[in-house]
């Protein structure tokens, strides 16, 4: 099901946030044509070629202005969809501005659904009115979302239209794969000799339904490809919280298949390896640019330089870890984040004023006393992160562009969006040996004196040069022709752009995800990839691996 109104009133779009408790994140759209995409969004003929492609995915295009700001409010992208289906042509037509917002039918945080009676309970508070078929929806896939990194076409979700399109491997499995992806946005895969089969888009499996929904359909290709449990490898990440692994092992456990647990990092990396068909036995240079994973060493990745084959890999530069108040508490009041890097090197008196200079003290529920728990957590016992996503959200809420996540990746999306300006005469963060250290990046940037556009810029900017100035201390030892990149943030085309300013001088490519998401969505396909090039007679239980 889809809910769709009117884009161009703001009074129905704001109902329609009310109703769906949803602040902030962007609606999708749909037009009728290429021609009425043009009154609202800058196209151009990679866009035009993906709007009108069978696929027919979401679209996100620089907006024109025109619809409505509640949309998309504090980004410059929308996303637009064209019709895939004779009804979505016959109402398009009837409509007066012949585009309308067309976004998944579920209640907030819940599947989209597919039954009359699921939206009938559901989405009864929300919408007006129903149009139903009588045709059974057997399988939900939400709709695929496409942008362009730089000029280049990269994957947010994966579904109608591409999934479950298998990809060819490099190489050939020496037995079945199973592999449950990541914990949110996650998408699931099976795989045999040379073929992964990703499932589409399934959801954040740490909702109840998603997990069962990822249960349901690596069953179901599992039995399609009559792939025996007993005889598979189950893969699942490193971090022992996550829902989707606690179900891996279940599977493991009730079938005796092999469990074997794959760092987050290295399977991002791995992904863009098996998209680029990689010789399993070849090493590679890897950049990992995300929000959060779980390291070897019980401290959260997320900015990694590492060395790696589909079997292994070295860490051999990284972001400062940074204090982390609160955990997850800090991914969505990012001032905490802020607070945890102030903390390294100013006083409790200095962070307090700074947060009452800037008015981020408004960031936090409980203000000033939410910020004072925070600096004791920063000082005391808190999760360590080296990320380059919670970096980001640090600086969006320091500029005053984010101060509260309400959906994934919003204050480093938002920051993306200010960061119209050009670039500033600032040093990019020092690099210690094999450490970037942000803290002083983000004592640089309260120094920094220009316009908000130009310090969003310049921020990201210089932290893609310095991950590329890292990694290229190492293209010097080895015959390394490219470097890959991938994770959450691996779709921002400035972050991206400052990685491949920084290895101009080297005569590399820059190599980035473009069959799955660089996100969590494509972890799955670097699960199964880094299976290439191992005895997989040999696993029986390698969850202690590292």
């Amino acid at each position: 099901y889809h809910i769709a109104c009117l884009a161009t009133d703001d009074e129905v779009v704001r109902k329609l946030r009310e109703r769906k408790r949803r602040p902030s994140k962007p609606f999708a759209l749909m037009a009728l044509s290429v021609e009425v995409v043009e009154r609202y969004a800058v196209v151009d003929e990679v866009a035009r070629n993906l709007l009108t492609s069978p696929e027919r995915p979401i679209v996100l295009m620089p907006s024109k202005g025109g619809l409505s700001e509640l949309i998309a409010p504090g980004l410059d992208l929308i996303g637009v969809m064209l019709p895939y289906t004779a009804l979505h042509h016959m109402l398009l037509k009837e409509v007066r501005d012949q585009i309308l917002i067309m976004t998944s039918g579920n209640e907030h945080n819940k599947p989209m659904c597919t039954s009359v009676e699921c939206a009938r309970e559901r989405l009864s508070p929300i919408v007006d009115y129903f149009l139903h078929h009588n045709r059974e929806i057997v399988n939900r896939v939400d709709d695929s979302i496409i942008r362009l990194t730089g000029n280049r076409v990269t994957v947010l979700r994966r579904g109608r239209g591409y999934a479950p399109m298998w990809i060819r491997l490099p190489s050939t499995l020496s037995k079945p794969v199973i592999a449950f992806g990541a914990e949110l946005q996650n998408a699931g895969a099976v795989a045999f000799r040379d073929k992964a089969i990703l499932t589409q888009f399934i959801g954040d499996t740490d909702e109840l339904e998603n997990l069962e929904f990822l249960d349901r359909m690596l069953r179901f290709f599992s039995n399609v490809y009559k792939i025996e449990l007993p005889k598979a490898v189950i893969v699942a990440d490193m971090h022992k919280g996550y829902s989707s692994r606690r179900l891996a092992e279940a599977w493991a456990e009730t079938h005796g298949s092999s469990f074997i647990e794959v760092q987050h990092h290295h399977a991002h990396i791995c992904s863009v390896m098996a998209e680029e068909r990689v010789e399993p036995s070849r090493k590679v240079l890897g950049i990992a640019v995300d929000g959060l994973g779980m390291g070897d060493d019980g401290t959260l990745w997320g900015g990694e330089v590492m060395i790696s084959s589909f079997s292994d890999y070295e860490r051999v530069g990284h972001l400062r870890p940074q204090p982390m108040p609160g955990g997850d508490r800090a991914t969505i009041y990012p001032v905490r984040m802020l607070i945890g890097i102030l903390s390294t090197f100013m006083s409790d008196d200095e962070i307090l004023d700074l947060l009452r200079r800037r008015d981020l003290l408004k960031g936090l529920p409980k203000g000033e006393g939410e910020a004072r728990i925070s600096l004791t957590q920063a000082r005391g016992k808190c999760p360590m992160i080296s990320s380059v996503g919670r970096v980001l959200d640090a600086i969006s809420s320091l500029l005053g562009i984010c101060l509260e996540r309400t959906y994934e990746g919003e204050p480093a999306m938002k920051l993306e969006a200010a960061a119209k300006g050009s670039l500033l005469r600032m040093e990019p963060p020092e690099i210690r040996g094999s450490v970037i250290d942000t803290s002083e990046f983000i004592e640089r940037l309260l120094g920094a004196e220009g316009r908000k556009e130009d310090l969003a810029y310049t921020s990201i900017y210089l932290l893609g040069y310095s991950l590329g100035e890292l990694s290229s201390k190492y293209l010097s030892r080895s015959d390394y022709d490219a470097v890959f990149v991938s994770g959450g943030a691996a779709v921002n085309s400035i972050l991206i752009k400052g990685i491949e300013d920084s290895l101009k001088g080297f005569k590399v490519k820059v190599k980035l995800n473009s069959m799955v998401p660089a996100g969590d969505g494509g972890i799955a396909l670097g699960q199964v990839a880094s299976m290439l090039w191992r005895d997989l007679d040999e696993i029986t239980d390698l969850s202690e691996e590292r």
